[in-house]
């Protein structure tokens, strides 16, 4: 009976941020582990269809790095890095846009394996995603926000290279989005923009989970990854943070290279309207759940 009690007591503490959110649109990057282990990707549809049936609106992006590197492996490839980037020549553009594939439609199967309706698209289609070549100088500037001149370039940095077919984010068409939403679908999006060419280009996920939270007017922002949150310089976990204090710890160094991209798409999701941004720790079994829908939460929130 106690037992039943504490459930009921969870349903009870979940029903006003159900309430709250009914008919919001979540964005949520799908990455890390949640993605390889399988206990994890059942956990992690489970979540996202049960958002769906208690009346929020869940939209996917998901990444695939490791996915591709493997892939490239086996092929024979070596992949080449520059300041955490891949370098994306035409050969590892045709393995990245073969690898997301499988990865997407492996998500959308599972997700209507566990009662959803899920479909997936790339930003490719309808033009959802409008992106320009990413330049080692604009990354770099996006790493470093407070750093000016050399000072922001690592030794060996070359500022007239560039890193081929890896896209930023120029503009997002939220349309498709928001027409399979209101057929009650839940899109899960491969992070593949293309240029004014029509050429295919390779786009950090994080950058646009962010980019598509701003354009569909979310409610929140959800960043799956392998760590708790946001920790200080003291290493202690942050459960809330304004944005102001995440840019000035962005300045002074405390939030690492490898968060980076992560912290960038909420403050861009935050400056254009997105109330609430957290990044949280997939490897906890239905983090979403418990982030969405307990007091407490499991993540770091940032809010405006």
């Amino acid at each position: 009976m106690d037992k039943l009690i504490q459930r009921a007591d969870v349903l009870v503490e979940a029903l006003p941020y159900i309430r709250t959110f009914a008919g919001k649109t979540i964005v949520i990057k799908y990455g890390g582990n949640a993605m390889v282990q399988d206990a994890l990707k059942y956990g992690f549809a489970e979540d996202v269809v049960l958002l769906k049936y208690v009346g929020l609106n869940p939209v996917i992006v998901h990444g695939g790095g490791p996915q591709i590197n493997h892939m490239l492996a086996r092929l024979g490839i070596q992949p080449t890095f520059q300041r955490g980037v891949r370098v994306t020549d035409q050969e590892t553009m045709d393995v990245v846009q073969m690898v997301l594939g499988v990865i997407n439609k492996e998500i959308v199967t599972l997700l209507n394996q566990h009662g959803g309706k899920a479909i997936g698209i790339t930003g490719q289609d309808a033009g959802s995603v409008l992106c320009k070549p990413l330049s080692m100088k604009a990354w770099s500037r996006g790493l470093h926000p407070g750093t000016r001149g050399a000072a922001r370039h690592a030794p060996g940095f070359d500022q007239g290279k560039d890193y081929g077919f890896v896209g930023e984010v120029d503009t997002i068409n939220p349309h498709l989005v928001a027409t399979l939403q209101q057929e009650n679908f839940i899109p899960v999006i491969a992070p593949i923009g293309v240029d004014p060419r029509g050429r295919p280009h390779n786009i950090n996920a994080d950058l646009v989970a962010g980019a598509m939270a701003s354009a569909l007017k979310a409610e929140k922002l959800l960043m799956l990854t392998d760590v708790q949150g946001i920790h200080d310089a003291s290493k202690c976990h942050l459960s809330t943070l304004s944005r102001k204090n995440v840019a000035r710890m962005m300045k002074q160094g405390t939030i690492g290279e490898g968060m980076l991209p992560k912290v960038r798409a909420c403050l861009r999701a935050l400056d254009d309207g997105v109330p609430k941004a957290h990044i949280i720790d997939g490897r906890v079994a239905h983090a979403i759940l418990l982030e969405l829908f307990t007091d407490k939460g499991i993540g770091t929130e940032i809010v405006a």
